[in-house]
């Protein structure tokens, strides 16, 4: 259940104040009330996908959120037709050569569309369904969402849904003041870095100039004289390795999305000492500690890059002006 990826997006302190009365007396309850009427559905037959809200404890629960420490877990469940487009143009390209042979006759552009479109209609319902889910969990203390995913198009989505269900999610992905790249490259070199972090063993290179050389380091000391000899050569930093508290390790991108994240022995150990009643009591211990660990380094990205919060209507507001 633990997260590997992480993408953040900020909201307004504000949001309550936007938010249907009953969804802002009572959070916890209220939130799952309006994801229920945006609950994941059964792909309809001549659907290729269904998007919608599965409960975070697995598809048999019955609750859609399951709220804790003033953090909200939420799912968004999917199921998508497999049927890959080369087996549907191979189908087609048959079907127009089987024309030819008892007509002697060449199929038009529109009659091969018109044969593609039947033979989807009548494929798709015997398609299988591959499904998915993608969790994230919104934090009402420090006004911000955390998805489970490096894709921003799969983040944008959840937000999407939630923004769907709920009528009003004013949230944007972060936005630093100071260019981050920047920030990385400026560590790397020997500038100074919080107390907290130290260095993994991964990072990315980058030629300022378009289409300029791009280096990539693994499992490898990152304090040596090649690296430095990149930097020297104009090089900056674009993903970097790092080790949080030794609790969390993970590799930081310029675009401040979170990969490859890993919640360390010393960050887990309380959890193997204890014997949960049940898996329901294991998943919340897990998404507690979870909580914990990721609003510090939540608090760490903000100030290191000096992230600015979100307005009520949505805009950006600068942390210092």
């Amino acid at each position: 259940m633990f997260y590997r990826n992480i993408t953040f997006y900020r909201f307004p302190s504000t949001w309550g104040t936007l938010l249907p009365s009953a969804l802002d007396q009572d959070l916890a309850t209220g939130l799952a009330r309006f994801l229920g009427d945006c609950r994941l559905k059964p792909v309809a037959p001549l659907d290729m996908t269904s998007i919608g809200f599965i409960p975070p404890f697995g598809r048999t629960a019955e609750a859609l959120t399951h709220h804790v420490v003033n953090a909200t877990w939420l799912t968004v469940g999917s199921e998508a037709k497999i049927l890959p487009a080369a087996v549907l143009n191979d189908l087609a390209a048959k079907k127009v050569e089987d024309i030819k042979e008892s007509t002697g006759q060449l199929t038009g552009g529109w009659a091969r569309k018109a044969i593609r479109d039947d033979l989807l209609r009548e494929l798709l319902p015997k398609a299988f369904v591959r499904p998915g889910r993608t969790d994230a969990y919104i934090d009402h203390n420090h006004q911000f969402i955390a998805v489970d995913t490096p894709t921003r198009g799969r983040a944008d989505t959840v937000v999407s849904e939630i923004r769907r269900a709920v009528g009003s999610f004013p949230a944007l992905p972060l936005n630093a003041e100071v260019a981050p790249r920047n920030i990385l490259t400026g560590w790397l070199a020997g500038e100074e870095m919080p107390d907290r972090l130290v260095f993994g063993e991964e990072c990315e290179l980058k030629d300022p100039i378009d289409g300029g050389a791009v280096v990539k380091l693994q499992n490898q000391d990152l304090i040596c004289d090649e690296i430095t000899k990149h930097l020297e050569s104009g090089k900056q930093v674009t993903r970097l390795a790092l080790n949080l508290d030794d609790h969390l390790s993970f590799v930081l991108g310029e675009d401040l999305v979170v990969r490859k994240l890993k919640f360390l022995d010393s960050a887990t150990d309380a959890l193997d000492r204890g014997e949960p009643k049940d898996l329901a009591a294991e998943l919340e211990a897990r998404f507690v500690l979870q909580v914990g660990e990721i609003r510090q380094l939540w608090k760490l990205l903000k100030e290191s890059f000096r992230i600015s919060d979100v307005n009520a209507d949505g805009s950006e507001a600068s942390r210092h002006g």
